[in-house]
């Protein structure tokens, strides 16, 4: 062979070496169309095998919620439409292999009963007590005298002078009067008392007057209060008529705090509810005081309401305009509580996932309260009990969507969490209240399929007077339950659209 070979001229070798390639080329053709052949026939014997018995509906798996009647490609990916089988319609959930769960990093914890304590701490203002002033005004007109060197925003003591005024005709009225006591005449003596009273001189004045035997017709105007003096118009020299504002005063002890709270914590602040402040002037003091009023209106711009609270001053060292950060305790109510971490809040709705049985989850949609030290409270959705994914949630959030798996809507958790009439121990419903006595409420409520109860009226007992605060005969509400030996009890209860 190597003979012949050496024997053929380059050309020949040139048209040999072609020929060789030409020929591996078209085996190695040959080959791939067989191989391809027989993966097509694997492929369309696997897809005949995944053929729906029955198709509900078809839908592109990017948009879950779009559904078609006909097969075709998506008119929103450039793909064909998946069909929705009738067999997995019965598959409640996303389904993941107990094995695997573990390694996706799923975590669970069960909804229970407990107490929600929120701390609020929100940013005040000390601020006048604005209950606590005081209008001056002289009782007749006259001259200014003297202002005793007095200006706005100075602190005055109660009693203490503000202005001397010269009132003239007061001078003739008083001689007249000693006039008249001196003719022995009491019965007009005591006309003539009456006469000065209605010319506005103060009964210190007149009896000053009977005593000393002289007149006195420049009367001293005193502070009615202690306070700052918020507003003076009074100079020496001006002419000042009977019932002009000379002065106003506004006192500031007791002093009110106003803090600014977001309007979505305003339930959980009350009248009576004790605060507390720390002012940076006074770091290491904590002062306390009572909530004294809500204002009814909200801020626009910060979408807070003003809380106002009254703190004891006795010292004066509190001033107006300091600036506080405020504690606020709310009421404690016992309540259904999952991690925070296991809600979800897509911003149309608010859900969750439940771990339902063989390894299933299942997204459902509830309704929450307040939310304190990694806790979220739980106002319907969930019955106690209920394991709740908190670690791996958005995953299976996300296959959910992508399977197209409806969310369990609000009204359906007691009967679909549950597997039997034992499986919980707290019960839910709707009713109307009919009366509130002490311990007690009346509820005529709707069915209670777990415990075969039909439409009635009938008396829960209460935990606590704190369950039926803001509540009033005719509210229709939404509660909980349990079943005690005593009777049944209520658990929660919350106004319904809340």
């Amino acid at each position: 062979m190597g003979a012949a070979w050496d024997r053929l001229s380059p050309r020949q070798k040139s048209w040999m070496m072609a020929g060789t390639v030409a020929l591996i080329s078209l085996a190695a053709g040959y080959g791939l169309s067989q191989l391809g052949e027989g993966q097509g026939g694997a492929s369309d014997a696997g897809g005949s095998a995944t053929e729906c018995e029955e198709v509900l509906y078809w839908y592109d798996p990017m948009v879950p919620g779009q559904h078609f009647d006909e097969p075709g490609k998506s008119p929103f990916m450039d793909m064909h439409l998946v069909p929705k089988c009738a067999g997995e319609e019965a598959t409640a959930g996303v389904r993941i292999d107990p094995g695997l769960v573990q390694n996706f990093g799923i975590r669970t914890t069960e909804a229970e009963y407990g107490v929600l304590e929120p701390g609020i701490t929100v940013t005040g203002v000390l601020a006048y007590n604005e209950r606590d002033v005081a209008i001056v005004q002289p009782r007749a007109g006259g001259y200014v005298q003297r202002t005793y060197g007095r200006a706005p925003d100075d602190v005055v003591g109660r009693g203490a002078p503000l202005a001397d005024i010269l009132v003239p005709e007061w001078g003739g009225a008083q001689q007249e009067y000693l006039a008249v006591l001196n003719s022995g005449d009491e019965e007009l003596a005591q006309a003539m008392r009456e006469r000065m009273r209605l010319l506005g001189m103060p009964p210190g004045l007149i009896s000053s007057v009977g005593r000393n035997g002289r007149p006195q017709s420049t009367i001293t105007v005193t502070a009615p209060i202690g306070g700052a003096i918020t507003s003076l118009g009074v100079r020496p020299g001006m002419t000042v008529m009977a019932g002009q504002t000379l002065a106003e005063i506004t006192g500031f002890s007791p002093i009110w705090l106003e803090a600014a709270v977001p309007e979505r914590q305003a339930a959980t602040v009350r009248v009576g509810q004790p605060v507390s402040a720390t002012l940076t002037a006074f770091p290491e003091e904590r002062f306390s005081g009572p909530i004294i009023a809500i204002l009814p209106s909200a801020q626009d711009a910060s979408r807070t309401i003003t809380v106002r609270a009254q703190l004891p001053n006795a010292s004066g060292r509190l001033k107006p305009g300091m600036f506080a950060q405020v504690s606020l305790t709310p009421d404690t109510r016992r309540a259904l509580l999952v991690p925070s971490e296991a809600v979800i809040r897509t911003g149309r709705r608010t859900i969750v996932m439940v771990k339902q049985d063989e390894g299933g989850f299942m997204p459902a949609e509830v309704r929450i309260g307040r939310e304190a030290g990694g806790r979220t409270e739980v106002l319907a959705g969930l019955s106690a009990g209920d394991q709740v994914v908190t670690s791996g949630q958005f995953l299976l959030d996300s296959e959910a969507s992508l399977t197209g798996l409806d969310v369990r809507p609000i009204d359906q958790a007691d009967d679909a969490s549950t597997g039997g009439e034992d499986a919980s121990a707290t019960f839910g419903a709707t009713g109307t209240i009919q009366s509130i006595a002490n311990g007690s409420v009346t509820l005529r409520h709707g069915p209670v399929p777990r415990l075969d109860w039909p439409a009635m009226t009938m008396t829960f007992r209460t935990k606590s007077a704190a369950q039926m605060r803001g509540l009033e005969t005719g509210d229709r509400v939404r509660f909980t339950f349990t079943q005690q030996d005593a009777g049944p009890r209520i658990e929660s209860i919350t106004r319904a659209g809340q």
